[in-house]
């Protein structure tokens, strides 16, 4: 199979940078030096194995799952399980408010939250992209909304 070429790369690249960086970024809470480190070693990956994918729905379903498994192995190794991860929140707008309580969400609900609100995912979608039951999505959405109101009224 032929090799990526470089407009292929930048165009796959284009396509999935945002959601990729939003991801890892929400992982590591806020650490952005880990959250393109991550996506580097991602981007390393799809180039040197040439994963090909079959449209641009499975690219990007693919692009998820694999970088939520990368940020999760990483957040598992010894060496980085007692380092502290900074948060801060990066401006006072509204948008970015919200994004920056939702990585403060416990893991279970970031992930899907974030694909439901900010990728246009459907629960059942969702569901096969994390591998677990439909109504689990429910329940993390529906909990999250409750923390995330929570949240909200605290920073009044």
């Amino acid at each position: 199979m032929k090799k990526y070429t470089d407009k292929e790369i930048k165009e796959m690249y284009d396509r999935n940078i945002d959601m990729l960086y939003r991801i890892s970024y929400t992982y590591f809470q806020g650490d952005k030096a880990k959250a393109e480190d991550v996506i580097q070693d991602l981007f390393l990956k799809v180039i040197d194995k040439n994963i090909r994918f079959e449209n641009n729905e499975h690219e990007k379903a693919w692009f998820i799952v694999a970088i939520r498994n990368q940020c999760k192995n990483l957040l598992k190794r010894k060496w980085n399980e007692d380092v502290e991860l900074d948060f801060d929140i990066a401006s006072n707008e509204q948008e970015d408010n919200i994004i920056d309580l939702v990585m403060q969400l416990p893991n279970e609900y970031k992930l899907p939250i974030y694909l439901f609100y900010y990728e246009n995912y459907s629960c059942i979608e969702i569901a096969k992209i994390l591998n677990v039951p439909e109504n689990t999505i429910y329940s993390y959405l529906n909990r999250g909304r409750k923390k995330l109101k929570i949240m909200i009224e605290e920073e009044k």
